[in-house]
């Protein structure tokens, strides 16, 4: 049976579908929403440290251009699951409702890792139909759009929690 408070925590599965494509973007969506001002529900001291905001901008942006070069490993190698694992976790802590940060950080990896294989199959159809770098540009667009779009309103709701 599933938890009740699983069902409490739908931006940080939101978030995880995000970090399934793009390992950085989470992070830099996060880091963004900081700068500007916004709270996340979830409580996490990091996320106020100029390093991380800064830092993940620049690796989010480098990720971008990362993807589109022909030697870029693909989503599901080791090192490219440890990032979405280690972005989910932290993203969907920040994004689940205040003393559900566990749980979010949970959601949000369960829901990356897998998924991180069917956008990968995703884009290899892709690529095959219209080349590596238009395929991610159309994928960046959607994944940025949908991860600034989880983001905002998860601080707008989160606001008065934080």
């Amino acid at each position: 049976m599933l938890s009740p408070t699983l069902f409490r925590v739908p931006f940080s599965a939101l978030i995880g579908i995000v970090a399934s494509a793009r390992s950085m973007t989470p992070m830099a969506a996060i880091a963004a929403a900081r700068l500007a001002g916004r709270r996340t529900p979830g409580r996490l001291l990091l996320l106020d440290h100029p390093l991380f905001k800064f830092g993940a901008l620049a690796m989010g942006v480098g990720e971008l251009a990362g993807d589109k070069m022909k030697t870029a490993p693909d989503r599901t190698v080791f090192l490219g699951l440890l990032a979405r694992v280690m972005s989910a976790g932290i993203a969907g802590a920040a994004l689940a409702p205040r003393g559900r940060e566990a749980a979010g950080a949970c959601v949000a990896v369960a829901t990356a890792v897998p998924l991180a294989y069917l956008t990968l199959s995703a884009r290899k159809r892709a690529m095959a139909r219209i080349g590596q770098t238009r395929s991610g540009v159309i994928e960046d667009i959607l994944i940025v759009a949908a991860g600034a779009a989880v983001v905002m309103r998860a601080t707008r709701e989160g606001r008065g929690r934080a």
